[in-house]
């Protein structure tokens, strides 16, 4: 449960160091998950700040993640950059990104584009793919909204990805020829890699991938009004659907090998979101 009282102050302090540093607020925000950190060096006029000095975000301790922040231009488009979150595995506390969030949405975002590293549950999305998430499945049932007051904690999520944005990348994959798969990505909360049993029941649910972050965020960016958009890179097989011994070791590895591809994408669509209207108003 969040104690909104507390975050509050350390949101006011956060806000007060992203305006001293950067000024007003790009449009657009991109958490960058597992294999999709190759984004930063596409980032012109790249201003750093580390997450250690914004009180309201956390401190992940996970592999592969930096923990700072990255604003810059990609073409016409500016961006901050999240290189790190916090995942529910680190702490079972399913909160850990309400503040960098709340900050993002008080300073001026309007977009949060999420990037992870998932399993893939279909032999269409074979590893080194990408996939657009255009839904998702809670698995543990778990909410960052639990204790939240009023009415605003009843957030809609039928379309939890936005449309527009959804269209967007696929329109950005056809200019460029990427090779884009689509579907719904089910959020189990590890930090263990699932059972064969257990992706043979998300498969039945609908699922096309698996992994342990994005839900959380998407809950938590609805309810402050960010508009989402989320990519997954397929890292591995999901369990019982190869030979492969499933680690977090080979999800970096596989995740690096195809993380240029990926991070070029990503800049595509970052760029090509300074042409939508409705985030000019």
């Amino acid at each position: 449960m969040i104690d909104n009282k507390a975050l509050d102050a350390k949101i006011d302090a956060t806000l007060a160091r992203l305006n001293s540093q950067f000024g007003a607020a790009p449009a657009v925000a991109v958490v960058l998950g597992s294999g999709w950190s190759g984004a930063v060096s596409l980032v012109e006029q790249a201003q750093r700040l580390s997450y250690a000095e914004l009180p309201a975000f956390p401190q992940p301790k996970v592999e592969g993640h930096v923990n700072e922040i990255v604003l810059g231009q990609i073409g016409a488009q500016r961006v901050v950059m999240l290189r790190g979150r916090a995942h529910t595995y680190e702490s079972g506390d399913c909160t850990g990104m309400a503040g960098a969030l709340r900050s993002l949405k008080r300073w001026g975002v309007k977009v949060l584009l999420q990037t992870n590293a998932s399993g893939s549950l279909r032999p269409s999305m074979p590893p080194g793919s990408l996939m657009l998430i255009n839904d998702h499945i809670n698995a543990p049932q778990r909410s960052p909204l639990v204790g939240e007051p009023g009415s605003e904690r009843f957030v809609d999520m039928n379309q939890a990805y936005d449309r527009e944005l959804l269209a967007n990348a696929r329109q950005v994959a056809a200019q460029t020829g990427q090779v884009l798969g689509e579907g719904v990505y089910c959020w189990a909360l590890g930090p263990q890699f699932e059972t064969p049993a257990e992706i043979r029941m998300f498969a039945a649910w609908g699922a096309d991938a698996v992994g342990m972050s994005t839900v959380p965020e998407t809950i938590l960016a609805r309810h402050c009004g960010l508009r989402v958009m989320g990519l997954a890179l397929m890292t591995n097989m999901a369990a019982g659907l190869s030979e492969e011994a499933l680690t977090h070791a080979l999800t970096l590895q596989q995740a690096q090998a195809s993380g240029e591809r990926a991070a070029g994408f990503l800049a595509a669509v970052v760029a090509s979101l300074a042409e939508l209207p409705s985030l000019q108003a």
